[in-house]
């Protein structure tokens, strides 16, 4: 496969991961080693070019337009083959350095609108504006602008003014200004953080190619890149979409009409797999399923079961916006739990044999983690005080996961759990399943974050946690709700493992097929295949 075939076939790959970015950095590729466009007989070889180069320079540096960079040989090593009319260079070799003359600006004078706009070595390409024009650089040829510090390129071809510490000023000399910044932008430096990149500029080497060449390629270049555009506002047209349509279907489940219900979830649940393409809305999805779980929305009610009791709490309705089935009813997790604090670790007063705990750190959503449990000593008394058993929820009561709730499944023995956790045991009424559910969409909605307490730093205290508010299902109900989000997040999990996978399939496919297309021709640079 070469170069075309490639690029004809792209639309197989547009939607791996970076892909589109991918593809740029590509057509530069090609560009710099010479395969994107054919060689023509009759251009003047790069070797006259760099002569022409180096006589010019000198004349410029005599003027006293910029000074001439110590890299000036040629002794370059080549990074691959390159044509025959070809030559590699020293990066800093076809431009003169050029001073700022003092004129740069600083970032905390830098204005929101002004007469003449502001470049520094950030990404934002113009950075503000500045109203003070014997600080203005005139540019009466495009030049490049280098970030010492961000290895950021920039083509400038307007006056403006130089923002900044860590700002290089290249003008280019007998070489097309395009290429040159192309080149540059091709050119892979190691990063050093912060740290000084210009050292390494120096260092490098580009291609240069004959300067008839060098229009060609700029002017495939800017085709090719326009081609890229139209990829990327196609992907993006195609995602925003989809996610128009996700977020209709969505949008009928969680503010159903209760007549229209069951035809609307059949339409989501078949539709959603084939709109779905990122995990962002895979998790948007699994978000959907818990809140119709605790909404009385995921399964239909048997009248046939024992109604809950009548007791109505309507703060926490208020504030999800939601009213539940008749037969449910509000309570207070101090009324159907037993919840309690863990214990506190101190090493000085702990006495006992060692047993392992729980921290916060190892209580996710859904998922409690045990591959990194520390030991704590306890008496016999305080094992089976603090000692966990299937079913019981935990809870983080503060630090970076507050709020994360799992119910503990392992088969592991003899496991406690420390202060920074809470275990609610959930009495005769409540399904810890259906309790966690509750706890994933009160903090998604924010609602829970409402029962925290402390400035700076919240903690969920006990006494917040006996005061939440939850909806009661009979208890037949709630196991078969669930039954179905387990159901629906094994859904959920397919679709997430497909997108894997066809992500993975379509980055293999463009690693394979840009290497391909970048590997050398077994019979040499003269039969290199150009893109028509």
């Amino acid at each position: 496969m070469n170069a075309g075939d490639l690029l004809a076939h792209y639309a197989r790959i547009v939607d791996a991961p970076d892909a589109i970015a991918r593809l740029r950095r590509f057509v530069l590729d090609l560009a710099v080693r010479g395969k994107l466009v054919a060689q023509h007989s009759g251009d003047e070889p790069a070797t006259q070019l760099v002569e022409k180069l180096r006589s010019e320079k000198s004349r410029l540096a005599k003027l006293g337009e910029g000074k001439i960079e110590r890299s000036s040989g040629l002794d370059c090593e080549p990074a691959f083959d390159i044509p025959k009319s070809w030559e590699w260079v020293p990066a800093t070799f076809p431009a003169i350095v050029s001073s700022d003359m003092g004129k740069k600006v600083q970032t905390k004078s830098v204005l929101e609108d002004g007469k003449f706009p502001v470049v520094d070595q950030g990404k934002v390409f113009i950075r503000g504006y500045c109203n003070d024009e014997s600080k203005v650089t005139r540019v009466e040829r495009p030049l490049i602008l280098f970030g010492d510090h961000t290895r950021e390129t920039k083509l400038i071809d307007f006056d403006f003014v130089v923002g900044a510490d860590g700002v290089k000023l290249l003008k280019p000399v007998c070489i097309l200004t395009r290429y040159y910044f192309m080149a540059l932008q091709w050119l892979p430096l190691d990063s050093r953080g912060y740290g000084r990149h210009f050292k390494l500029l120096r260092a490098s080497a580009i291609p240069l190619p004959p300067l008839g060449e060098q229009h060609r390629i700029v002017a495939k270049v800017d085709e090719l890149m326009a081609l890229c555009d139209q990829l990327e506002a196609a992907r993006a047209q195609r995602e925003a979409t989809r996610d128009r349509l996700a977020a209709a279907s969505l949008a009928r489940l969680n503010a159903p009409d209760p007549d229209s219900f069951p035809a609307d979830a059949r339409f989501a649940l078949d539709a959603l797999p084939a709109l779905t393409t990122r995990p962002d809305q895979i998790r948007q999805l699994r978000q959907t399923i818990l809140n119709l779980a605790v909404r009385g929305k995921l399964v239909p009610q048997d009248e046939h079961e024992p109604k809950a009791s009548e007791i109505c709490l309507q703060d926490v309705a208020g504030r999800l916006d939601i009213s539940i089935p008749q037969c449910w009813r509000w309570a207070r997790v101090a009324e159907v739990a037993q919840a309690r604090l863990g214990k506190m670790l101190d090493k000085a007063k702990n006495k006992g044999l060692l047993y392992r705990y729980l921290r916060n750190t190892n209580v996710h959503w859904f998922e409690i983690r045990t591959d990194d449990l520390k030991s704590i000593p306890l008496s016999s008394d305080e094992l089976e005080e603090y000692r966990l058993q299937p079913g019981d929820v935990l809870i983080c009561e503060g630090g970076h996961g507050i709020g994360r709730t799992a119910v503990w499944r392992e088969k592991l023995s003899n496991i406690v759990f420390q202060k920074a956790l809470h275990r609610v045991r959930p009495g005769s009424s409540l399904d810890p399943d259906f309790f966690s559910y509750c706890c994933f969409v009160y903090f998604d909605a924010g609602v829970m974050q409402s029962y925290f307490t402390g400035v700076g730093i919240p903690h969920f205290t006990g006494k917040g946690l006996s005061r939440l508010v939850i909806p009661i299902p009979p208890l037949p109900e709630q196991h078969r709700i669930v039954a179905k989000v387990d159901e629906l997040m094994a859904l959920c999990d397919q679709l997430e493992a497909s997108l894997t996978a066809g992500e993975s399939a379509r980055r293999r496919l463009l690693d394979a097929m840009l290497h391909e297309a970048l590997a050398p021709v077994a019979t040499g640079a003269a039969n290199i295949r150009a893109l028509p």
